[in-house]
């Protein structure tokens, strides 16, 4: 049984918030699956930064906002196996499309159809009879941006992946506004999750468009950093725990995080850690879901020990 399933029957803490999470596809679809029981009162605020593979060819054509980590999330969240086959189903090289992913360009089609990217993601949640809300970070399509220490500028979300160190700091090209969709339901909500994935390329993008920024930093929401449960290939993987933490709060000259979840100690945390959370027994950088739950149980009632835990009263 998921965690999502037995989230319904089983006691938990999550009945009467109100959550936002952000990040990419592959971290923020697990967040999003496990805590899919949520239904409306979770929205997830996807990073469309990328710019390899399918979704960098149809940006490069169309001047679109990148697709790949929405489908992700899509396919992560569809309630039948065969849509997420569908969304994922990549064609080969014998094809005219070989690269493209199916889900990509089922977006892309869509959103050609509708007024705005934000209708053609909510069209495609309700063939999937997805309950949750996805909402890119931006309707307009824009690129990562590392300045260095030497103050070389390095561009594009591939590139800033292969860098051997730290930049100096992280930019949109050109800056974007955010989903009004989004600032209003970070103005709403009680708890926001950050992370897990990639942390410059994953997690930091939706953070500089600076209206969700400034939305965080004025919100009451509690944030929840959700750790790599392995080292990621890129400059981040190289730092500490706390570093990451440490950098984050120097980009954003605030520091949103008030509880982390990570199997891994760091005494320099000035925060309370979470550690009981343990890796999917298929994929060794993927959170087991029931752990996840509980772990972000845990959180939650570390954050509010006033809460009181009541059994969800959610239908099947």
């Amino acid at each position: 049984m998921s965690a999502a399933l037995r989230s319904r029957k089983g006691p938990h803490q999550f009945d009467s918030l109100n959550v936002t999470a952000i990040g990419g596809g592959h971290g923020l679809g697990r967040v999003m699956s496990t805590l899919s029981f949520m239904r409306s009162r979770l929205v997830g605020i996807v990073a469309t930064t990328d710019n390899g593979g399918s979704t960098g060819q149809l940006r490069n054509a169309h001047q679109c906002i990148a697709w790949g980590d929405i489908r992700n999330c899509m396919s992560q969240l569809a309630n039948q196996p065969l849509a997420a086959e569908v969304l994922n189903f990549r064609f080969d090289e014998s094809s005219a499309l070989s690269g493209h992913s199916m889900g990509n360009l089922l977006l892309y089609t869509l959103d050609a159809l509708s007024a705005r990217p934000v209708d053609g993601i909510q069209l495609l949640s309700r063939l999937l009879k997805v309950q949750n809300r996805i909402l890119p970070m931006a309707e307009s399509p824009t690129d990562l941006v590392a300045v260095l220490e030497n103050d070389m500028q390095c561009f594009g979300e591939i590139r800033v992946d292969e860098l051997n160190q730290m930049p100096k700091l992280m930019a949109l090209s050109p800056q974007v506004t955010a989903t009004p969709e989004a600032i209003r339901h970070i103005q709403s909500s009680d708890l926001i999750i950050l992370g897990p994935g990639s942390f410059l390329t994953s997690i930091l993008p939706p953070l500089l468009v600076g209206d969700i920024a400034h939305a965080i930093a004025n919100s009451s929401a509690k944030v929840i950093f959700i750790d790599n449960l392995t080292q990621e290939p890129s400059p981040a993987g190289y730092l500490s725990l706390s570093e990451r933490l440490n950098w984050l709060e120097k980009q954003l000259n605030f520091q949103p995080v008030d509880i982390v979840i990570s199997p891994h100690q760091d005494t320099d945390i000035p925060m309370p850690i979470v550690n009981n959370v343990i890796a999917d027994a298929r994929v060794a950088h993927r959170h087991q879901q029931d752990s996840l739950l509980q772990a972000l149980n845990q959180a939650v009632s570390m954050l509010w020990p006033q809460r009181v835990t009541t059994a969800s009263t959610d239908v099947l």
